[in-house]
C-alpha cells in the first residue's frame, strides 16, 4: 500500500526540514519546497511533463513565503479543484489572519511556534478525514429548485451556470441537498464534513457558510437558501 505523500512548503530551511524529518519517521513520504513557486511547479508542471505532476494527499504551506504567498498558494490550488486537505502554518495567529487562511480554502491553521505532536495529530486528523469522506458512497445527482450537484463529477450548476466550490464548500452543499430542511448545528456540521476529531477553530462553519453563500445566492446578504437560525445554527431550504 502507497504511503500517503506530504508536500511541505516552508522558505525556513530549519522549519522545513524538521517537519519533514518528524513527518518521515512517523511513516509518511514526504516533498518538500522552499517556495510558492517550487510548489507550484511541482503540482503544475509545465505541459509537457504533465505526467509527472506529483499526487498530494495533504499540504502543509506557510503564508509568509517568497514570490507567490501562501495565501494565494491555496487560492490556486482551490481554484483548480485539489482535493486535498491544506494545512496552514504561520507566525500570523490573530483571529482575522485564521479566518483569512480559512476563506481562501485552508482546513485546518496552526500559529507558530507549534509542538510537532500537535502538528502530527492535525495531520493524521486531516488525512482520516479525507479518506472517509472519499470513501463515502454519493449520490450521483441532487436537486433542489435552481441548484443542481453533480457528486461524480465535482460540479455544481446554479440557474444554469457552473459555479467553482472548494472541496469544504462542495461538500457542504452535498450534505444540505441531501437533508433539506434540516436545522444543522455548528457541531453537527464539524462531525459531519471536518470529522469528530477536528482540532481546529470552530469558526471555519460559519467561514464556509459565508463563502458558499456567496456562490450560490442571488443575494447573499440576504440568503434565500442556506439560512441562519439563531441559538440553533443552519437550515437548507
Amino acid at each position: 500500500m502507497a504511503r500517503e505523500r506530504i508536500l511541505v512548503i516552508d522558505d525556513e530551511d530549519l522549519i522545513r526540514e524538521t517537519v519533514a524529518m518528524a513527518l518521515t519517521e512517523e511513516g509518511y513520504e514526504v516533498v518538500t519546497a522552499e517556495s510558492g513557486q517550487r510548489a507550484l511547479d511541482l503540482i503544475f508542471p509545465p505541459t509537457e511533463e504533465k505526467l509527472n505532476a506529483l499526487v498530494i494527499d495533504l499540504a502543509i504551506v506557510d503564508l509568509m513565503l517568497p514570490g507567490v504567498n501562501g495565501l494565494d498558494l491555496c487560492r490556486l490550488m482551490r481554484h483548480h479543484n485539489l482535493d486535498m486537505p491544506i494545512l496552514i502554518l504561520s507566525a500570523k495567529a490573530a483571529e482575522m489572519d485564521r479566518v483569512v487562511g480559512l476563506e481562501v480554502g485552508a482546513d485546518d491553521y496552526l500559529p507558530k511556534p507549534f509542538g510537532m505532536r500537535e502538528l502530527i495529530a492535525r495531520c493524521r486528523a486531516l488525512l482520516r478525514r479525507h479518506q472517509w469522506r472519499r470513501a463515502q458512497p454519493n449520490a450521483e445527482i441532487l436537486t433542489y429548485k435552481d441548484i443542481v450537484l453533480h457528486s461524480s463529477e465535482f460540479r455544481v450548476v446554479v440557474k444554469g451556470q457552473e459555479v467553482n466550490l472548494s472541496p469544504k464548500e462542495f461538500r457542504l452543499l452535498e450534505l444540505f441537498l441531501q437533508s433539506p430542511n434540516r436545522v444543522w448545528s455548528r457541531e453537527e456540521l464539524i462531525q459531519s464534513i471536518w470529522g469528530a476529531d477536528f482540532i481546529g477553530d470552530r469558526k471555519t462553519v460559519d467561514v464556509h457558510i459565508r463563502w458558499l453563500r456567496e456562490k450560490i445566492e442571488p443575494d447573499p446578504a440576504n440568503p434565500q437558501y442556506v439560512t441562519t437560525l439563531r441559538g440553533f445554527g443552519y437550515r437548507f431550504g
